[in-house]
């Protein structure tokens, strides 16, 4: 499969749009590396409620980041997120961690911190990652870069289909509104802010079920491989 697909994919968007499954899926296919950057900042988020650090203090919030031993595993077990050796996979997906992951991800020293780490990552190519500033931020040299989204009342439904399905009680219009003022924070933060990437190719999920999304965001890796001369699709 080599120089068949692009070699680092990028793929941003806002909550609930389905960048983790997605993303997911393509490295299955393309037998690459995933890496959720969402799930590193949740990890960081669980952190600092269990050590009791508040969500603006930026100092404290950077020795979290600095000290946390965050190991990412996909195996046999589905997808896995270590903290300083513990699996805190199911911890990370609570509620409270969810909105904690926002206001922890807009501190500066926290994204610096990992900064570093998710570069290195990528460094050796074959590697889907996901979140919010990956293609503007992270990686803006990836050879492709796509903006997954969908409409709020599309990712409020996703979400709660993922919430009831995980035995967690839900109200739609708080999970609508809880979308929208992610959906806030994160265009508005100071800093890495979400935002389409100049180069990246929108993919709008709205009505299209996973296989669909999945076809589209390979063709598009497949447009966007180093020395194709296809021209990258419109969706």
């Amino acid at each position: 499969m080599k120089d068949e697909y692009a070699r680092i994919i990028a793929i941003d968007g806002p909550a609930g749009a389905g960048k983790s499954t997605i993303a997911k899926m393509l490295a299955k296919r393309l037998n690459y590396l995933y890496i959720d950057t969402g799930a590193m900042y949740r990890a960081l988020a669980w952190c600092a409620i269990k050590q009791g650090v508040a969500f603006d203090d930026d100092e404290g919030l950077g020795q979290i980041a600095r000290a946390a031993q965050i190991t990412l595993k996909d195996g046999e077990e589905g997808y896995q997120v270590f903290c300083n050796g513990q699996d805190i996979s199911r911890e990370i997906r609570l509620p409270e961690v969810s909105a904690a992951a926002s206001p922890v991800s807009a501190s500066k020293p926290v994204r610096q911190a990992l900064l570093d780490q998710q570069r290195c990552l990528a460094a050796g190519g074959r590697v889907v990652m996901d979140g919010r500033d990956i293609g503007t931020v992270v990686l803006p040299n990836a050879d492709c870069k796509i903006f997954l989204t969908a409409s709020l009342d599309e990712r409020a439904k996703r979400r709660m289909l993922e919430q009831k399905a995980k035995g967690q009680a839900c109200d739609p219009a708080e999970v609508r509104q809880g979308i929208a003022e992610r959906d806030q924070r994160d265009s508005s933060r100071t800093h890495a802010p979400l935002r389409q990437a100049q180069d990246a190719v929108l993919l709008d999920t709205t009505g299209l079920n996973i296989d669909q999304v999945v076809s589209r965001a390979l063709a598009i890796a497949k447009a966007k491989t180093p020395h194709s001369t296809l021209h990258t699709p419109h969706f």
